[in-house]
């Protein structure tokens, strides 16, 4: 079924969390490990993430380096599968322009009609750590609005290869990404809202957004989308605070602010015990005032912690 869909026939808030796929060489168990106590709240679908090559240098005998491509997690498509196969759940894999062609991705969409899984994410993704900016593929795609173009062509019937005018449609539910805080790399919230509307307009379903920890943004980023006409479900998605690591490493990756209050909760912690129950407690707080709003559902970034997100799910639902 698709996303929208779900939230079509809901009558409440959606619990739905997102996973990474293990890292490449453990035991799919792990991963079922993580997702069994998450499966009691009956989450109607599964994001699973997709992360790119990076590059690693290797030192030949003659002293010079070879670079290799190396990849760290197994596939999406692959994952995918071994959750709706084992849980009989939908799964929403995400699709990425960095580290793949167009053919790549075409041949991935095929795996995942072929699969039954009509549910796609699509991002540009992130540039690979060992480079400064993000860099596209040969022959790939520079943004999420030409990867968007790619499914909804496919979804026309539309391959790459002009010779396929028999080729079956694709029928893919395609989500994009919101930003309540503005992408990095935005000058400024109304650019970044115009291309969001530009990818609704081309023909995304629905948006999730990266994680915030201040309902007041999150809901100022949905009064202002449906301003500028954008009118489909927005989904919240959210993370609790774990470590006092995360002080400087959430900010840091995913150019968020974190409220002074809850700095300064987590800053009286003694060790990472109680930092997770400060950020166990925001996080349910913070998820009551989103239910009171009347979002479609609370999307979590478990981030392989499954027991944080079973805490807060158990207060809620």
């Amino acid at each position: 079924m698709k996303v929208t869909e779900h939230f079509e026939k809901a009558d409440k808030t959606l619990f739905t969390f997102e996973i990474l796929p293990p890292l490449k060489g453990e035991n799919i168990q792990k991963l079922y490990d993580h997702l069994d106590p998450l499966m009691e709240f009956k989450p109607p679908f599964i994001d699973v993430t997709y992360h790119r090559e990076e590059f690693t240098y290797k030192k030949r005998e003659n002293g010079l380096l070879e670079r290799q491509i190396i990849r760290k997690r197994p596939g999406t498509v692959g994952i995918c599968a071994a959750i709706k196969n084992k849980y009989n759940v939908d799964t929403v894999p995400h699709l990425i322009c960095g580290g793949f062609s167009k053919e790549e991705t075409e041949n991935a969409l095929i795996d995942l009609h072929f699969l039954g899984i009509n549910n796609v994410l699509v991002l540009r993704g992130d540039a690979m750590s060992s480079e400064p900016k993000f860099r596209a593929e040969e022959n790939g795609h520079n943004f999420a609005s030409e990867l968007l173009e790619q499914v909804k062509n496919m979804n026309d019937g539309i391959y790459l290869d002009e010779d396929l005018t028999n080729a079956e449609h694709t029928d893919f539910c395609i989500g994009v990404a919101g930003y309540p805080e503005k992408h990095f790399e935005a000058p400024n919230m109304a650019t970044d809202l115009k291309y969001l509307k530009l990818k609704v307009d081309m023909g995304a379903q629905y948006i999730v957004t990266q994680m915030f920890f201040d309902n007041k943004k999150f809901i100022k980023f949905v009064e202002d989308c449906r301003k500028m006409d954008i009118n489909v479900p927005i989904i919240p998605g959210l993370k609790p605070i774990t470590t006092l690591n995360h002080l400087s490493s959430l900010p840091r990756h995913f150019y968020i602010d974190l409220p002074d209050d809850l700095v300064n909760e987590v800053e009286k912690c003694k060790n990472n015990t109680d930092v997770r129950e400060v950020g166990v407690e925001w996080a349910i707080h913070q998820s009551k005032e989103l239910l009171d709003f009347g979002v479609p559902s609370l999307h979590f970034y478990s981030m392989g912690k499954a027991e944080p997100v079973r805490r807060i799910a158990s207060a809620l639902f």
